[in-house]
């Protein structure tokens, strides 16, 4: 994460060495709160990973953080408010963050151009089926659920995307996937790419620190491949493709290719796609076939009909079906009349300066597709289509690099791939303005004289930063500046109380009376620790301080002393007594228990298993008088 947080700055400076147009955003994603991906204890909840030292944040499904913007500083800034979370399992819910952040265009602020999409991570993925663990079974249905806080509202309620589903919608809004991931994972994403058209992997170090170069190399190896996709054909038609991608680093592509692709393309380097499409039987009706670059917005619609009703031996002399009856129509075929030439008969060899009709469509060393493949040669001269124009059609008035979304910024027109700014405009899209209104600072300098005004904004140097590059790091605050001034002049007191009028010399100050304070409003503490506010504002005639009078009283602070010491020891006096009462109270319940038991005793000799008589009676054995005598001794015996 510490990584990342640094990435803003660092790669919108290396993409920008490719394209002034570059925005970037942020979002984050950790998997469903569900059991048993995520562990439901509430404890746990706010607190996933307790073996972390660092604060972790509660996990969640997929939050968008940051919408598409230039500003690094906000990236860096959304990005160092993130805490690490966590989850149960290994496998992480990165398909449901691709596929929302594919699906949701307007929230994630996707424009009109080449989109990237960064994946990292350090584990697998969920994927479709795998919801049912948590009691999931409805599967995603393919919509945008993000609430107004970027909050991916309805993961406990669709199953995880299917690698069909995420690769369709990547593909639908054309978006390229770039999958940043560690060593261990590589080849499970190596193979996830094959699946999912125009996308990279690169493998991340151990620390993360590769991240910039590993992006731009998939980057580059993205913009440098072209590859040609279409939409789905109608039973019985097949389709296939022959690359000419005049690049030594690749050979030419052969006729029946499935897919049209070719790599290491170089800027301003024409690559040709010739497309065959075979019908097998008739088709009952016309059916719309588009064909498009993956990475592109541009793309071509075809429109598929099949001629299988043909009655060659009925001619049609004079037919309108031939350039207005230029010549018979005959099997489907324009048979041209004397003088006439072109496929409908369209041409008048009078009019063309070579027999050859396709001579004036092509460049003068005869290569080359007819009308640089822009258009149509109608009897030696082309008939450009969409926005391309020239001779050859070889212009592209749609090719202008975009600002905002529009065409030259909209301060230009678009010539020939060049935009022509209007007056006071300037930059490859129109981008920039020769105007300095913004750059103006309060004291009349550009920029506060730490920085170049380029494009009616400042570039400050290093150090400094801010929108009139007016704020450094370790410089003084307008209030910190301020505040001695505004003590002395206001109450007389403070560091410049001898020469107040002499170091405050540039600042007016003033008392307000009754001001209503805001944010703006600075606060301070006097030397004798006396709070008093003040606010600068900055004027033609100088700095105006706005100093709020200070509102004397009495000091209590020794009747707060005493007042809390007394209660402290009245409340412990309390608790004391509280607890001698409660003893005594009960030592006296139990005292009257024991008298009450006490009394309901009434002990018999018969009764007592104790009880032993103290009289024992000896007989002896060789007394044989007719007068038995008995001797009882009185003995005593204390019972235990």
């Amino acid at each position: 994460l510490e990584r990342v947080r640094q990435l803003g700055q660092a790669l919108l400076l290396r993409l920008r060495e490719v394209t002034h147009s570059v925005r970037i955003g942020f979002g984050s994603f950790v998997d469903k709160t569900v059991l048993p991906f995520v562990s439901t204890v509430p404890s746990k909840l706010n607190h996933p990973c307790p073996s972390r030292l660092e604060r972790c944040q509660a996990p969640f499904s997929y939050h968008h953080v940051l919408p598409l913007t230039r500003d690094a500083q906000a990236f860096e800034r959304e990005v160092g408010r993130q805490n690490v979370s966590g989850n149960l399992d290994s496998p992480e819910g990165g398909f449901d963050a691709i596929l929302q952040a594919a699906l949701c265009q307007e929230q994630i602020g996707w424009r009109n151009v080449s989109r990237l999409l960064v994946f990292t991570s350090d584990d697998t993925f969920h994927t479709a089926g795998d919801g049912k663990l948590g009691g999931i079974f409805m599967p995603s249905d393919g919509r945008c659920h993000l609430d107004s806080n970027g909050v991916y509202t309805n993961s406990a309620e669709f199953d995880y995307p299917s690698v069909g589903q995420v690769a369709q919608a990547l593909t639908a809004a054309n978006i390229q996937p770039i999958f940043a991931v560690t060593g261990a994972t590589l080849p499970v994403y190596q193979e996830l790419s094959q699946l999912i058209p125009k996308s990279a992997v690169g493998e991340l170090s151990e620390d993360s620190s590769n991240v910039v170069q590993l992006i731009m190399d998939a980057y580059d190896n993205l913009s440098s491949t072209v590859t040609l996709e279409h939409s789905s054909l109608p039973p019985g038609v097949s389709i296939s493709f022959e690359s000419h991608c005049r690049s030594p680093e690749k050979s030419e592509g052969e006729a029946g290719d499935r897919r049209g692709q070719c790599n290491h393309v170089r800027v301003n380097r024409m690559v040709d796609f010739w497309v065959t499409l075979q019908a097998s039987h008739c088709l009952p009706e016309a059916h719309v076939l588009r064909l498009w670059a993956l990475g592109f917005s541009e793309e071509l619609t075809v429109e598929l009909h099949t001629l299988c009703d043909c009655n060659c031996s009925d001619a049609q002399p004079r037919a309108p079906y031939c350039s207005d009856g230029q010549g018979d129509l005959q099997c489907g075929i324009c048979s041209c009349a004397p003088g006439r030439l072109g496929q409908l008969c369209e041409c008048s060899e009078a009019d063309l300066s070579s027999p050859d009709l396709e001579s004036g469509c092509r460049a003068p060393n005869g290569t080359g597709p007819l009308c640089s493949g822009k258009g149509r040669c109608q009897c030696g001269h082309c008939s450009c289509s969409g926005q391309s124009s020239g001779r050859l059609c070889e212009c592209d008035d749609a090719s202008c690099e975009r600002h905002g979304g529009i065409f030259c910024g909209g301060f230009g027109h678009c010539q020939c791939g060049v935009c022509h700014c209007h007056a006071n405009r300037t930059g490859r899209a129109c981008e920039c303005s020769e105007s300095v209104d913004s750059c103006v600072s309060p004291e009349g300098g550009l920029c506060s004289g730490h920085g170049d005004c380029k494009c009616n904004r400042c570039q400050c140097l290093d150090g400094y930063y801010g929108a009139l590059c007016d704020q450094c790091l370790g410089c003084k605050s307008p209030c910190e500046q301020y505040r001695d001034c505004a003590e002395c002049g206001a109450f007389g007191t403070g560091p410049l109380a001898a020469n107040c009028s002499a170091a405050c010399a540039d600042v007016n100050v003033t008392l307000a009376l009754a001001p209503n304070l805001d944010d703006g409003w600075c606060k301070e503490r006097t030397l004798d620790n006396q709070l008093f506010f003040f606010l600068v504002e900055n004027s033609a005639r100088g700095v105006i301080l706005r100093v709020r009078p200070q509102e004397k009283g009495a000091d209590h602070t020794r009747a707060i002393i005493l007042g809390c010491v007394g209660g402290i020891v009245a409340v412990g006096l309390g608790l004391v007594l509280a607890y001698r009462l409660s003893v005594e109270v009960y030592d006296r319940l139990e005292y009257s228990r024991f008298e009450k038991e006490r009394q309901q005793l009434n002990w018999k000799q018969d009764s007592n298993p104790l009880y032993k008589s103290a009289v024992t009676t000896t007989v002896n054995p060789r007394f044989q008088g007719g007068n038995k005598q008995s001797l009882s001794l009185p003995l005593t015996q204390e019972a235990d």
